[in-house]
């Protein structure tokens, strides 16, 4: 039986890629290169966890309602994360935030989570011809940053985003490994709010035109690292949902594991009853879409 057509769309941090060592680890590199110290990477991840928290109660989404942008968003984390720990004894160096702005934009901060390219390479093949269509996509809680740090990772990443979604300079005849990507900071709100996945599908049908964008010939499928935004927003979408867990000793009673049956169609499982699935990785999960 042919594969039905298939929207497939992922999670970004955490999910296709994750830091290439502790984000405190990582800051202690570049402030200590610039010359403060002082300070522990234990005591940067709790001063960043602080600073993190408070600016996402202060200013949600990246700051998207109060009219901030992300570089404003994240020079606040950064103020707040080192000021604490110097106190009035060191000036913060004024290359401090810009170095670790270009850090965390690029794979200079980043990998891509093992086995994520062959996945999404795989399905792009997958996907041709009698095997039924697949459109993959993006929907991450994020800012404007995360397509170029996909692409800077060596993935090629469609220009076509929410909030831009011009044609101009789509290419019809590339294969992108990302057809489209949605940011929260674009969309105005955060997963698990079913508006972010609906307004995936909004560019999922202006890629295909309203006549090839029937929602019963086509299978909605979310990958994400997060029971709480990314399952239940699945669900309250309407979508199915595949969760990258690589501890499952504590599911969800929702979540069917699937990591120790043998890979088959996905498709039939996801449509069951209990349409939730959580497996070990991308490279298990790209077992089941049959990519060696």
């Amino acid at each position: 039986m042919p594969r039905r057509n298939l929207l497939i769309c992922f999670d970004a941090f955490g999910t296709l890629f994750a830091p290439k060592r502790p984000i405190a680890q990582q800051y202690g590199e570049v402030a200590r290169s610039l010359g403060l110290g002082g300070f522990t990477d234990e005591q940067l991840q709790d001063s960043f966890k602080k600073a993190f928290k408070a600016e996402a109660k202060t200013n949600p989404n990246f700051g998207k309602a109060n009219g901030m942008d992300a570089t404003a968003w994240w020079n606040n984390i950064i103020q707040n994360t080192f000021q604490p720990l110097v106190g009035g004894q060191q000036k913060l160096h004024a290359d401090l935030a810009p170095k670790l702005l270009h850090r965390f934009a690029s794979e200079e901060g980043y990998t891509l989570a093992p086995g994520a390219k062959r996945l999404l390479r795989g399905l792009r093949k997958s996907g041709d011809g009698a095997e039924g269509r697949t459109v993959v996509g993006l929907i991450t809680n994020s800012d404007d940053r995360v397509p170029s740090v996909l692409s800077s990772l060596g993935l090629t990443v469609s220009p076509l985003r929410y909030g831009d979604t011009s044609f101009g300079s789509f290419d019809k005849t590339k294969q992108y490994d990302i057809d489209f990507s949605v940011m929260s900071y674009d969309v105005g709100c955060e997963k698990p709010d079913k508006r972010i996945f609906s307004a995936a599908e909004e560019i999922w049908r202006q890629l295909l035109g309203s006549v090839d964008a029937r929602d019963d010939e086509w299978d909605k499928v979310y990958v994400g690292d997060e029971y709480g935004k990314d399952v239940v927003g699945a669900q309250a979408a309407g979508w199915h949902s595949v969760l990258i867990a690589e501890d499952r000793s504590n599911l969800p009673h929702d979540i069917n594991d699937i990591e120790e049956k043998q890979p088959g169609d996905l498709s039939p499982l996801l449509r069951d009853q209990q349409s939730n699935v959580a497996i070990s990785s991308l490279e298990r999960l790209a077992q089941w879409f049959g990519i060696s």
